[in-house]
């Protein structure tokens, strides 16, 4: 954008230029918009967070952009609460729940207009129609959200001007909005709690957009087995690549960095960096998920032989995860203890490893203290939807402590992964990580896993890589 750049090829911007800029643009007011599909859902979820505050005025902001490297921004996405309570992914936005004498409250949201063609702003400001795109207008975005809209330049002094009306906030979002408020930041946390806590169980809608994200997700998989021979010719990114392909296509990005683990690559839980090697002989553990346009993500892995067939250590290694996830799944249903399905699979994977020696017995003893982390590292499984991990922080007792309900969704990943400097075990063994990892839908009377279309057990696995593989 030309304004503010320090060594811009242009100094000024002459009368003449202003005035022709200003002049020979077409109304563009669309007024065919209809409400979002999700709008009725939104102000469901609003009418909950209402309830749980009454006599307070609550402010949910959207985010702003970041800078990535002097004048450019990292792709922006906004936060997922304000995502949740408005269906819209506007930056610069917030929602606001302003309090009744009722104890209910009467919702806005501020967003930023567009550009006046009266001044330069639209083709020189820091938002710039004309170099980052159309926005709605006031108007449009009233009928696409169901929801009366304000101009987001005013609502510093607005918000601070009801200095008398106690509020909350959600902090870390929007600086300038922050410090136009006087909030108490313990109490501000009680609103993000209660933001997170919404999302545990998901509406009809939610549900489908889940759908989506992991069916794309499935295809996307799909397109990477198909692509094996290219990813050896090259490396780990061809298949990160090739998976991105299918996000973009489908959705709107992946939802969090794919992980594109190679060899002994799959013993990182969280290698993002996607740049080695893929070999014959050894396993490739892919964890990836698509975000639909609407922000909800898939989150699924799994652990493939590069050559298309398990050698008998990884089988062996692949059958203890299988089995583990199997007991996993059982677990998730109504009314189960959230813990659940984690104790079951490593209590599954406890038992393995001693009976491999690995670690010291009786396997109840053994998951008691904790010893088969050495090898699993992580929990089981986590809340899914706008964030690939859900529901991060809402209430201890609601989550983890909690009990399953139908519309949850959760994941169900158990992994063993042995290092390949770790001395306690054979030296075949050091550099296999398997992970097996599905997206399951909490219904009424058990689950539904909704990644269920692609293979999980090891025989199906090298069907699966036989049929598609190139």
């Amino acid at each position: 954008m030309a304004e503010g750049r320090k060594n811009g090829l242009y100094s000024g911007i002459s009368e003449e230029l202003s005035a022709l800029m200003r002049t020979g643009w077409a109304d563009t007011e669309r007024h065919e918009l209809q409400p979002d599909e999700q709008a009725p859902y939104a102000a469901a979820r609003r009418a909950a967070l209402s309830a749980r505050f009454p006599g307070e005025r609550l402010v949910v902001p959207s985010g702003n952009l970041k800078v990535r490297s002097n004048d450019d921004t990292y792709p922006f996405r906004p936060y997922s609460g304000y995502v949740h309570m408005t269906g819209d992914q506007a930056r610069d936005g917030a929602l606001v729940l302003e309090p009744r004498a009722d104890g209910g409250h009467d919702a806005y949201c501020f967003q930023l207009p567009r550009d006046s063609r009266n001044d330069d702003e639209f083709w020189t400001g820091a938002h710039a129609e004309l170099w980052m795109g159309r926005r709605h207008s006031l108007a449009e975005a009233e009928r696409v959200l169901g929801l009366p809209c304000r101009d987001v330049r005013t609502a510093a002094a607005d918000l601070a001007g009801g200095a008398a009306v106690p509020t909350r906030i959600v902090r870390g979002v929007d600086p300038a909005l922050e410090a136009a408020v006087s909030t108490d930041p313990e109490r501000d946390a009680e609103l993000e709690e209660a933001l997170s806590d919404l999302r545990s169980v998901k509406d009809a809608w939610e549900i489908g957009e889940l759908r989506k994200a992991v069916d794309a997700t499935v295809r996307g998989f799909t397109d990477v087995v198909g692509e094996l021979s290219r990813a050896v010719a090259t490396s780990e990114r061809w298949i990160e690549g090739t998976f991105f392909r299918r996000a973009r296509l489908e959705g709107n990005a992946v939802g969090y960095g794919t992980i594109c683990a190679a060899g002994e690559h799959a013993t990182i839980m969280h290698w993002t960096d996607n740049d080695g090697p893929v070999r014959p002989g050894e396993l490739l553990l892919l964890d990836a998920g698509v975000e639909s346009r609407t922000l909800y993500t898939a989150d699924v892995t799994r652990t493939l032989p590069i050559d298309g067939t398990f050698t008998p250590v990884q089988r062996k290694v692949y059958d203890a995860v299988y089995e583990a996830q199997e007991a996993g799944f059982a677990a998730v249903k109504p009314g189960a203890a959230y813990r659940d399905f984690h104790e079951a699979a490593q209590r599954h994977l406890a038992a393995r490893l001693v009976e491999w020696g690995f670690i010291e017995g009786p396997a109840e003893r053994a998951y008691e203290l904790g010893l088969q982390r050495r090898f699993t590292m992580a929990g089981t499984g986590h809340m899914l939807g706008l964030d690939v991990h859900d529901c991060a922080q809402a209430r201890t007792e609601e989550y983890v402590d909690g009990a399953l309900e139908p519309g949850m969704v959760l994941t169900v990943e158990p992994g063993l992964y042995f290092q390949p400097d770790d001395l306690t075990v054979p030296e075949e063994w050091r550099g296999i990580g398997v992970r097996i990892e599905d997206d399951l839908l909490v219904t009424e009377d058990g689950h539904e896993n909704l990644s269920g279309g692609l293979p999980r057990s090891a025989d199906e696995v090298e069907a699966w890589l036989s049929r598609h593989a190139g």
